[in-house]
């Protein structure tokens, strides 16, 4: 069948949607009026009324002269015991970082010189680049299905995003785990395309790094860092400031006296309106649940592989919400854009990334626009 085959003949949907009505009710309450289309979680998900609100409310009462100090603190608390209850560990082992960058590079800037890392090859740049900024390590970049095999006697860290930004494949995590366990080599996944519709359990891994603005609908700046009890040693406290002490105002001025405990001594200075925001982000993820949110957004994302296929593509296999298709003329780009779709072009493919907020008639409205 041609590129450009009707999608009349399309062959029956799967299931549409995984969310109960009473979610269903919830989410569009969350996003009332939004108009059809966007399918673009993967680059920057959508905010929820709850956290509008909330980033209001702040902004009100900075503009009026009365900046909620004590409010922006219960925010950071929120939003840190939230990412610990998504992902499974104590609070204990979630730090906050400002970036993706940044908490990788405090990985990497304590790993010793000779210190071999396995890393895909392709992986977003975040991730690998502060390894490779160390021309002192021996950074291995392998194939994604060949991570797991590329670990050996004498690897130090293993290093993948769970689910890749080019084209949403899910690494085969549970081999990766398995390989370093052998040959006692740390882990570290960048969760950042993931954590928000696939299920993690971050104790699972030395450490994970997640930004909150994708699958978490939360603001830019938003960054956490979770560390396993035990790597917390591997790391140097040479980046903390005054927010890594245990007793942070009282740390203000002159080296810290006593560093906070667990995986709070490697904090970042939080942006504090972004997590303002993250904490209502985050209660509306608990509150819907991460294992409705996977079934909803894999419904979507099969839904637009089957109609892609449908429409004469090869849409890149596998279970993820982030959905590529190579090869797409650029004259049905135009007609997205044109029809209000939201996407984007990555790495020579279109991404589409549904989510909790978007429903059939999104997906609808890409496929009649595609063909």
């Amino acid at each position: 069948m041609s590129a450009h085959a009707s999608a009349a003949h399309a062959p029956a949907a799967r299931a549409t949607t995984a969310l109960s009505p009473a979610l269903a009710d919830l989410c569009a309450a969350e996003y009332p009026g939004l108009p059809a289309g966007y399918l673009n979680a993967a680059t920057h998900a959508l905010a929820p009324a709850r956290t509008v609100t909330a980033l209001r409310g702040a902004l009100d009462s900075w503009a009026a002269g009365r900046p909620d100090t004590g409010g922006y603190e219960v925010a950071v608390a929120d939003a840190r015991a939230a990412l610990a209850r998504i992902t499974g560990v104590p609070l204990s082992q979630v730090a906050l970082a400002g970036t993706v960058a940044g908490g990788v590079g405090l990985i990497a800037a304590a790993l010793p010189p000779g210190a071999e890392v396995v890393a895909y090859q392709e992986d977003f740049s975040s991730l690998v680049h502060p390894f490779a900024a160390r021309t002192d390590l021996r950074l291995r970049l392998v194939p994604l299905q060949d991570l797991a095999d590329a670990v050996r006697p004498g690897t130090a860290l293993v290093a993948v995003s769970a689910a890749q930004s080019a084209d949403g494949r899910v690494a085969d995590l549970a081999a990766i785990r398995a390989a370093a366990a052998a040959h006692g080599a740390r882990t570290l996944l960048d969760a950042t395309q993931a954590i928000g519709w696939l299920p993690i359990d971050a104790g699972d891994y030395d450490y994970v790094v997640c930004h909150g603005y994708k699958w978490l609908v939360s603001p830019h700046g938003a960054c956490f860092l979770t560390i396993r009890p035990g790597a917390e040693s591997t790391l140097s406290p040479a980046f903390t400031g005054w927010y890594g002490a245990d007793d942070p105002w009282a740390s203000c001025y002159g080296p810290v006296a006593e560093l906070a405990p667990g995986a709070r001594r490697f904090d970042a200075r939080p942006a504090y309106l972004a997590y303002v925001g993250a904490a209502a982000s985050l209660s509306l993820i608990e509150e819907i649940g991460v294992p409705a949110i996977h079934a909803h957004d894999l419904a979507l994302a099969d839904r637009l592989r089957d109609g892609f296929t449908a429409l004469g593509y090869d849409p890149v296999p596998g279970r993820s919400a982030i959905v590529a298709v190579p090869a797409v003329p650029q004259a049905v780009h135009q007609r997205l854009t044109e029809a209000g779709v939201a996407f984007s072009a990555r790495a020579g493919n279109l991404r589409f990334a549904p989510h909790f907020y978007n429903t059939p008639a999104d997906v609808d409205l890409a496929l009649a626009a595609a063909g």
